[in-house]
């Protein structure tokens, strides 16, 4: 039997406050030999609960099951954090090793025969435990270890573990190639004077991007979806024009970071996985346990929505078109112009001027005097910032969340700035996972990618940039305010299709007069934003809805496309990658030339190099719920400390241990209706 070494920093669970991991401690030579061992001890673990001879009881089953392999969370969690975050050439290579043994390791478990004998006997008494989070954990564990082939013959048991272990390694090559292509496609520039209607912090902050890597002048690093923030303030349209291509050629330059044979092959593997288990496609295998449940389900809602988005964004268009024209350009509207354009006329008709606007929307005011500021009225969170306490970058900090009664609730961990090391876009992840169970409270981390500014400089954000902190923020309160029993069920470990629920509620803080009058002020002289200006802020959240809903249905509608295919189907070929693509669109009427899908099929991270694979629908699919949500909390008063208590013991507490619509439903007291998202889209009839 082998142990870890106790020098180990993975050996031991960490005796910082809320279990922090030390992360000075922690070096790269310490990953494999813990995660060897993490997953040995793991399966001595199972094997003892299959051993056990006393009768089977949720106590003598799923309490040791959720109880194993805790050395293996210790280390997994830090490593896929980092690789996420901070990743380094001899993470690459960890990453490239164990992948396969993770994705071997747990088919052993959820596919072991024993096991399954165990929880299935349970699950035929399931009517018999009267604990709704218990019953609900045995669900969990025997839909989770049926759709990962624990019923099946041995021999296609072992075909099923080669595509697992194939498609954990394809998922973590195209991270990685993605990550390599949007760094080498950001856009490089001499002269100032063609960075012109760029805030001076963003040039400084362009200035310093360079420097970092040793180059003289400017660059434009690229964030993950198709539109970049610049596009709505560079006056140079050429450069424009180059952001915009630099943005969409990622993946697809037949260069050592194409990712089309690895996003192919991911598809094929997908599809047979999908009809081992006794699926039509892989959309058929991910919607079955999601509230969804079937593909005909998603499709309905987004094609629905199709029509009325697509008109609107045609309007939009031919107002933006008419504003090009304006300017003395003569053509047609470019979709390198369409963000320059509607911020021009958002100006116009809202007096709303974003360079303007980003003064008032300084970080750290932000996030005290917004994010934690709406915790704290909502939820009576408190925050602390413990500078005793370090994280795995010196500009990480680290918060210790109180609730109001002063006890000490968890950590957050705020990562704000872009690097080079570090994944595109904007996420919330777990260091450890809130459950009673193990005793363990939660320790959570919030990713954004901002553009770092010089040494000294504040941090301003476009509004944008606020709405996604706060958005955030909201995954980071699901996993804080977790109050479960078993880490499975934990925090967000809901169905993927309602996650995004209690983030895009939170969204709705971002824009509530009384809080923007608290952290919307001047970062230098301290002023509020003017009420004019807060007026036109508010006015104008509903432009450009025609376009945002377009590109959002254009991405959910290729994710659908893509996984719809059985594994019967002609294998698409790299080659033919970008012309599936505009077929996809074109059937769906939405191939608008300048609206683009908010990601293309080459660096569609989340379908392809994360776990929204068939899934992405959910984004739209949880707004239905969030819309009728904000207007409850509105028509209640907003900011209301009973309305967030209500919130939080119905849906942000129970997680999993609920089923999440039951929870909508007891919070609005009744079902959630489509009309409130209709509305906000601007997509109910006029007159």
């Amino acid at each position: 039997m082998s142990s870890l070494d106790p020098a180990n920093p993975f050996a031991q669970a960490s005796d910082l406050p809320y279990g922090l991991p030390p992360f000075r401690r922690i070096r790269e030579e310490h990953y494999l030999p813990a995660f060897r061992v993490g997953m040995a001890e793991q399966l001595r673990e199972v094997r003892a609960i299959v051993d056990d001879a006393t009768p089977v009881t949720p106590a003598s089953v799923l309490d040791p099951l959720e109880a194993s392999g805790a050395l293996l969370s210790r280390v997994s969690r830090v490593f896929v954090n980092l690789v996420s975050s901070s990743i380094t050439d001899g993470l690459r290579e960890i990453e490239a090793e164990v992948n396969p043994l993770l994705a071997a390791h747990r088919d052993r478990i959820v596919m072991d025969a024993g096991l399954f004998a165990k929880i299935s006997e349970l699950y035929a008494r399931r009517d018999e435990i009267a604990d709704e989070e218990t019953r609900r954990l045995l669900m969990r564990h025997h839909d989770d270890m049926v759709r990962a082939g624990a019923a099946l013959s041995p021999g296609d048991q072992e075909r099923l573990r080669a595509v697992n272990q194939d498609l954990a390694q394809l998922a973590a090559t195209f991270r990685e190639d993605l990550r390599s292509d949007t760094n080498d496609l950001a856009v490089h520039l001499d002269d100032v004077s063609r960075l012109e209607g760029l805030p001076a912090d963003a040039i400084a902050a362009a200035r310093a991007a360079a420097q970092g890597r040793g180059l003289r002048g400017y660059l434009l690093t690229l964030i993950l979806p198709t539109g970049q923030p610049a596009l709505a303030a560079l006056k140079d349209r050429q450069v424009r024009q180059g952001l915009h291509l630099a943005s969409v050629s990622r993946g697809r330059r037949d260069n050592a970071y194409d990712t089309r044979a690895t996003l192919t092959r991911l598809v094929t593997l997908r599809a047979q996985r999908a009809e081992l288990l006794g699926f039509e496609n892989h959309a058929a295998y991910v919607v079955a346990d999601q509230t969804a449940k079937t593909v005909d389900q998603v499709m309905q809602l987004l094609t629905g929505l199709v029509g009325p988005a697509v008109e609107n964004a045609r309007q939009e268009q031919e107002e933006l078109t008419r504003r090009l024209h304006a300017d003395g350009v003569e053509g047609d509207l470019q979709p390198w112009d369409w963000a320059y354009y509607s911020e021009l006329v958002a100006q116009e008709r809202f007096s709303r001027d974003a360079s303007v606007l980003r003064p008032y929307f300084e970080l750290n005011s932000v996030l005290r005097e917004g994010v934690f500021a709406a915790a704290g009225g909502l939820y009576g969170l408190h925050f602390v910032k413990r500078d005793d306490l370090h994280a795995y970058a010196d500009d990480v900090d680290v918060y210790e969340v109180f609730d109001e009664a002063g006890a000490g609730v968890g950590l957050v961990l705020t990562d704000w700035y872009t690097r080079d090391s570090k994944r595109g876009g904007a996420w919330m992840n777990a260091f450890a996972d809130q459950s009673h169970l193990l005793s363990q409270a939660p320790v959570t981390v919030i990713n954004l990618n901002l553009g770092r500014p010089p040494q000294g400089s504040p941090t301003l954000l476009t509004l944008d940039e606020v709405r996604t902190t706060f958005h955030e923020f909201g995954h980071v309160l699901h996993g804080l305010l977790s109050d479960v029993r078993y880490p499975t069920l934990s925090g967000t470990e809901v169905p993927r299709d309602c996650v995004e629920f209690p983030s895009q509620v939170n969204e709705m803080w971002a824009w509530q007069p009384e809080l923007l009058r608290r952290y919307a002020r001047h970062h230098e002289t301290g002023e509020a934003l003017p009420a004019d200006t807060l007026d036109a802020v508010l006015s104008a959240q509903s432009h450009g809805q025609g376009q945002q809903t377009v590109e959002m249905l254009a991405a959910c509608l290729l994710d659908q496309a893509w996984h719809q295919r059985p594994a019967s189907a002609p294998q698409i070929t790299p080659e033919q990658v970008d012309a599936f693509e505009q077929q996809v669109l074109a059937g769906h009427g939405l191939d608008l030339p300048t609206v683009p899908p908010r990601y293309g099929t080459t660096y569609f991270e989340h379908i392809f190099g994360s776990d929204y694979s068939a899934g992405y629908y959910s984004y739209l699919w949880s707004e239905v719920l969030d819309a009728d949500t904000v207007e409850w909390f509105l028509a209640g008063g907003g900011l209301d400390r009973a309305l967030g208590r209500r919130f939080r013991d119905h849906v942000l507490s129970r997680g999993g241990a609920v089923d999440p619509m039951a929870a909508v439903e007891k919070v609005l007291g009744r079902p959630p209706r489509l009309e409130p998202l209709l509305e906000r889209r601007g997509l109910l009839p006029v007159g």
